[in-house]
């Protein structure tokens, strides 16, 4: 099991959850942040820190978002496991679902 970061968090990218991560494994993206599915060690210590509740443990997951599970597994589909967020820098692209996406309004 793992934490996924969905739909919420595209065009946000608030990074607190990157701050709180005691084991650097949120990267990211051009639009969104990502968890590494096999660096996470199930902590939570990201969850309640977003500020758009776009985190959630992996069986509790909203059903409109669901797909962002595999999303996240396949963002690093070409780039392994680095090893460290922190190390990788922000990587130059993003799930090909959440590039297409229109551009998401902020809420005011």
């Amino acid at each position: 099991m793992t934490y996924t970061i969905a739909q919420s968090c595209v065009d946000v990218l608030d990074k607190a959850c990157i701050e709180e991560c005691p084991v650097d494994c949120i990267y990211e993206g051009e639009r969104m942040l990502y968890i590494h599915p096999d660096e996470c060690v199930d902590c939570g210590a990201c969850e309640p820190v977003c500020p758009v509740e776009a985190i959630y443990y992996e069986d509790d997951v909203p059903e409109q978002w669901k797909e962002y599970t595999k999303i996240n597994a396949d963002f690093f589909e070409d780039l392994g496991s680095p090893g460290g967020a922190s190390k990788s820098g922000k990587i130059g692209k993003d799930h090909p679902t959440v590039a297409a996406l229109p551009p998401q309004a902020a809420e005011e």
